[in-house]
């Protein structure tokens, strides 16, 4: 069975309150609470998935009701879901305390499990033959240092494509030694930064920042300004349209991720893939979740009718 998109890393449970009225530092803030499954590389996947294409998921998890929540997901999503399992080990989480608006204020990130997914483990019968059906490999830097290198030096020996979610500034970081066989690593400005060490007085720079630092790919989403990706001969930038009510920011630079990657398959060039990954994060910034359920390559066609042209840079 061929697949298109191979997707590793990871796969858990988001939980995220959100406070009802002005934030208040250091006090019991009213608000609701909220539970589902995430992970950077498993809210992209299931975008592709919802959008038409072929994604087999690798994601180590528990033997928990967790664990069983994040395998409904992928099967309703249309993923071909093949766990990694740690049945003594419970499913990692993530859980963020949003604003009112829906800004992030504080994040904590349970992902001891992922570091039990070593380099080793890449040798297994099924992630070698997975390997081999998929045409590209999508992972995130939730996974161990080691693991990444590994498995994008698997990838780019095997003649597939290998992209990258940046996941945060302190985990990013992880994927330095996978460069050499990166095509593209979807980052925002602080992961940005913590890989080229600085910011630029402006988003058109970052390439010559991110290259200068091993990077032949990548693509830099600031919120609302300006977006930029790159590759080994272009640069090109756009300016999203504002949104006028955001449901919740998670989710969206991974469902950039999967749009950005929907149109590189099919072939486009990277202002119309800049134009498809901003299509669809503002499709999933407008709902309450990590991912919208109604995404689909309609909707998708719909919305970028919304979103202003990208443009080369000289």
């Amino acid at each position: 069975m061929s697949i298109e998109i191979l997707a590793v890393g990871g796969a858990h449970i988001d939980r995220r309150a959100r406070i009802s009225g002005e934030t208040r530092p250091g006090a019991s803030n009213p608000g609701s609470w909220f539970e589902e499954p995430g992970g950077g590389v498993f809210n992209a996947a299931r975008n592709l998935a919802r959008v038409g294409r072929s994604v087999r998921l690798i994601a180590p998890r528990g033997g928990d009701a967790a664990g069983q929540a994040v395998a409904e997901a992928a099967e309703r999503a249309g993923i071909d879901d093949w766990p990694v399992l740690f049945l003594d080990r419970a499913t990692p989480s993530y859980t963020a305390i949003l604003e009112n608006d829906g800004n992030l204020v504080i994040a904590l990130a349970d992902m001891a499990l992922y570091d039990a997914f070593v380099a080793r483990r890449l040798r297994a019968r099924s992630m070698r033959d997975s390997l081999a059906a998929a045409a590209h490999v999508l992972c995130d830097a939730n996974l161990p240092a080691e693991t990444l290198a590994a498995l994008a030096a698997l990838s780019a020996a095997g003649g597939k494509t290998v992209s990258a979610i940046a996941i945060s500034p302190a985990k990013v970081v992880r994927l330095r030694s996978a460069f050499p066989h990166l095509h593209h690593l979807f980052m925002n400005g602080a992961e940005a930064e913590a890989i080229a060490g600085k910011r630029p007085d402006r988003a058109e720079d970052w390439p010559d920042l991110l290259r200068a630092s091993g990077l032949r790919g990548g693509s830099v989403t600031s919120g609302g300004g300006v977006t930029v990706a790159f590759d080994a001969d272009h640069i090109a930038v756009i300016e999203p349209a504002p949104i006028k009510a955001i449901g919740d920011v998670t989710g969206a630079g991974d469902a950039f991720a999967a749009g950005f990657l929907h149109a590189r398959i099919a072939g486009l060039d990277l202002c119309q893939a800049l134009r498809r990954g901003t299509a669809c994060a503002a499709i999933t910034l407008a709902a309450p979740h990590a991912t919208d359920e109604n995404l689909s390559a309609a909707r998708l066609d719909t919305q970028l009718s919304l979103v202003p042209e990208a443009r080369f840079l000289p």
